[in-house]
């Protein structure tokens, strides 16, 4: 059976592709900040049949919780899939770059740049082991980007810095390990928390839900498709739900997470 570990997993987006692995009967290593909110999510979860599930509550700019989390894949079996989904805004709600903290700052690079890396690097060699004998021929990385890595919203400056690194990061990495997949996907907009801490003033109620945008994202992992950035949109998303499309494999009209 195929294992995935997901991070930032106990709401938003991160648990609905949670939800939407579990169904199709992938064993998960969970992790999220809020150890209540991740265990109800992980209890959740297992109610799909035949699936197991690990939580690990911690945060992933920690070197000690990231070793945890590869240890509970190795012990699942192996890691398939790793999707790099935690994120935090560097300042809630955001500001202009002139009145950016600069702790703010620091804490969203080493959640939404170092931790990913560190939790790649650690990784690697249960995802290499899986390229070498699953049927796709890959192991893989799913990490979540932004739109506000290739445009400049005011506002975003801070996040979107961070989701611009991390996209070359992942684009790197590509290059670097052929033999896995390596995706860098654009959600855009939705109904979480994250955006109605970014922006109190906006009115969210025209936007897709994680659950509407998330199994679009796994056509990723479904279809097998090649190393890239994709947006949902690409991929069959629309503002006003889940629709057809096709994929997106370059900078395109998506949105804010």
């Amino acid at each position: 059976m195929s294992v995935a570990m997901v991070t930032g997993a106990s709401r938003g987006l991160g648990r609905a592709l949670a939800g939407e692995l579990a169904a199709r009967g992938w064993d998960l290593v969970v992790t999220a900040r809020g150890a209540r909110a991740l265990a109800e999510a992980a209890s959740e979860l297992a109610r799909a049949p035949g699936v197991r599930v690990t939580a690990v509550a911690g945060d992933v700019s920690s070197a000690e919780h990231r070793g945890a989390l590869v240890a509970a894949a190795r012990a699942l079996g192996g890691l398939d899939l790793l999707v790099n989904n935690a994120g935090v805004l560097g300042t809630e709600p955001l500001v202009a770059l002139a009145a950016q903290p600069l702790d703010g700052l620091r804490e969203a690079f080493e959640v939404n740049v170092v931790g990913p890396l560190g939790l790649v690097q650690e990784a690697l060699p249960l995802l290499r082991e899986a390229g070498a004998g699953a049927p796709a021929g890959a192991g893989a990385v799913l990490n979540i980007s932004s739109d506000a890595a290739v445009v400049a919203y005011g506002t975003w400056g801070a996040y979107g810095a961070t989701k611009a690194a991390g996209d070359l990061l992942s684009a790197v990495l590509a290059v670097e390990e052929p033999a896995l997949r390596v995706w860098w996907a654009d959600p855009g907009s939705m109904r979480t928390r994250m955006m109605a801490a970014a922006e109190p003033g906006e009115d969210l109620a025209g936007l897709p839900s994680p659950q509407e945008v998330a199994p679009v994202l796994l056509r990723l992992v479904t279809e097998g498709l090649p190393s890239g950035r994709y947006t949902a949109q690409g991929l069959g998303v629309t503002a006003a739900g889940a629709g057809a499309g096709e994929p997106a494999a370059e900078p395109g009209a998506g949105g804010r997470r």
